[in-house]
């Protein structure tokens, strides 16, 4: 064989390695790492580099042998190397970093004293990675197209799938669940607003606000003491809880009954300060229209919880 002739075969059987790699990856996807490999053409060491199996991205994780699988359990790549383990049904989130080989991914997995597994590929193509870690058992990794890594919430997207109310989760150790139809949910420091949406006479909406400045008694006074000195007090149980006082705070009833503007709020002792909410609405004196809106705020302090007491 001549030396131009080993020359254009190598060539030629370098390109059809090289396309072979990149028919693995499919549209859209990133072809190549810094990670090289290298393989023998005729005798001859040609680099080559590995594929990106995860790009930035949402990919839902279940065993490649389930009929029917839930997906319900959520790996999060944030595209630079590192991304979180999101469970949608307990909420549950573990951190990991990843390193991508040539046929394998290892994944470190937690963020204190992190464990090493390594995710061997058996196939890639369609958006889907298919292999097994260490303990043989063969998984899909599919991504979830509609889905944005950097605001990705695995309950309230496997909730939303279901047809269930989403979770607000808060800083503060706190949640509640809401109805996305009609709720809008609104966050900003240590105040957050639960906006009603549907059909309404007014301004219809929960305001939550934790407070170092204040207990709760001393902050529902605050609260009640601008809506005039008929403001009405008392005291009770605070919902999500069996033995924490609540402090509550109505509006007085109004002379002008065309405006069907109502306030009230109810807070108790929280940390280091203060929890409270805020009901502001806007009755129409419509039943059709008004229950709706009070099923849909009630609901929301129904169903609040608390990680601490």
């Amino acid at each position: 064989m001549t030396k131009f002739n080993s020359v254009m075969k190598k060539a030629v059987t370098l390109g059809m390695a090289l396309t072979m790699v990149m028919g693995m990856v499919g549209c859209g996807q990133s072809a190549y790492v810094d990670t090289f490999k290298s393989a023998k053409i005729d005798d001859e060491e040609v680099a080559m580099s590995a594929v990106t199996y995860f790009t930035k991205g949402v990919y839902v994780n279940y065993a490649a042998e389930a009929e029917n699988p839930d997906k319900t359990y959520f790996y999060v790549f944030y595209g630079d190397g590192s991304g979180s383990i999101d469970d949608g049904v307990t909420g549950t989130q573990m951190y990991f970093e990843y390193e991508v080989g040539y046929d394998d991914v290892t994944f470190h997995i937690g963020s204190v004293d992190p464990i090493d597994d390594v995710f061997t590929v058996k196939e890639f193509k369609d958006g889907k990675v298919v292999g097994a870690f260490s303990d043989g058992l063969e998984l899909v990794f599919e991504q979830v197209e509609d889905a944005d890594a950097d605001t990705f919430n695995a309950v309230n997207y496997v909730n939303g799938k279901n047809g269930d109310d989403f979770v607000y989760t808060d800083a503060n150790g706190w949640q509640v669940k809401y109805n996305p139809d009609v709720i809008q949910v609104n966050q900003a420091g240590p105040i957050t607003t639960f906006v009603y949406t549907g059909d309404c006479a007014g301004t219809c909406m929960i305001t939550a606000t934790y407070t170092v400045d204040n207990k709760g008694k001393e902050a529902i006074k605050a609260i009640g003491d601008a809506w005039g000195s008929d403001t009405n007090y008392s005291e009770s149980i605070f919902p999500g809880t069996e033995d924490v006082t609540s402090y509550y705070a109505a509006m007085p009833v109004s002379d002008d009954s065309n405006s069907g503007l109502h306030c009230s709020a109810l807070g108790r002792d929280y940390m280091d300060g203060a929890l409270t909410f805020e009901f502001t609405v806007t009755n129409s004196g419509d039943d059709a229209i008004d229950i709706p809106v009070s099923d849909a705020l009630s609901a929301i302090i129904d169903s609040i919880e608390f990680d601490q007491k």
